[in-house]
């Protein structure tokens, strides 16, 4: 009767990288599927004009949308020029310099957009400005 030998088993020096290539894929997928959705937002068709883009130190700004129907949005959620007032000053009591802008549909009721320049204004803003396109070139 042979004498059991026992067999040593040969590190392996090599990792196996298939596991990590599925879970990247994985990630890829998610990816592609839930990037459209953070980008959607309020279609505004902004008027053009030769204007220079304002550099704010602060990174943090308020947008209102105004569309073709008049409707409020602040930071892309629909809301009512009421509570649009009542946040839009509890933000600026917490961050007084806070940049504020209007972004207003070319189709939307110039009314609509003085209206909500002057809710911003008695709301606290410092200053509010628009948002425009800059000009297509032919």
């Amino acid at each position: 009767m042979e004498p059991y030998r026992k067999r040593r088993k040969k590190l392996m020096s090599e990792i196996n990288v298939v596991p990590y290539i599925d879970v990247m894929l994985v990630l890829l997928v998610i990816f592609m599927i839930t990037a459209p959705l953070l980008s959607q937002g309020v279609k505004v068709d902004l008027p053009q004009a030769a204007a220079r883009p304002v550099d704010s130190p602060d990174n943090e700004t308020l947008v209102v949308t105004i569309d073709r129907e008049g409707k409020y949005f602040l930071d892309d959620r629909r809301i009512s020029s009421d509570e649009l007032s009542r946040k839009v000053e509890k933000i600026l009591r917490l961050r007084p310099q806070t940049p504020v802008l209007i972004r207003g549909d070319r189709q939307s009721n110039y009314g609509e957009v003085v209206k909500a320049m002057t809710l911003l204004q008695a709301a606290g803003a410092p200053s509010v400005g628009l948002l425009t396109e800059p000009p297509r070139k032919p």
